[in-house]
């Protein structure tokens, strides 16, 4: 009854709901269905996996620089002992 006597507020109303409901699709897609938290998330959990990764390759390394000391040091004992 308000609509049949001004169509052009009708037609403003229906603009406007149709533009609200296309934001609001938007920035669904734009933000892929994910919201500030969960991205923060991922980008804690992929750093955590690069630090874990770099940490093994510490680690590694130092195993072997230890490897090295204790053969080292075998050798050392080895020798102490034929010159007794």
């Amino acid at each position: 009854m308000l609509f049949r006597s001004n169509p052009m507020r009708a037609a403003l109303v229906a603009v406007l709901l149709l533009t609200g409901l296309s934001a609001c699709e938007k920035q669904e897609t734009a933000a892929e269905g994910k919201g500030p938290a969960e991205r923060a998330g991922q980008h804690i959990d992929q750093a955590a996996k690069r630090a874990g990764e770099e940490l093994n390759k510490v680690a590694e390394k130092a195993g072997k620089g230890l490897q090295e000391a204790g053969a080292k040091l075998e050798d050392k004992a080895q020798e102490a002992q034929k010159k007794e």
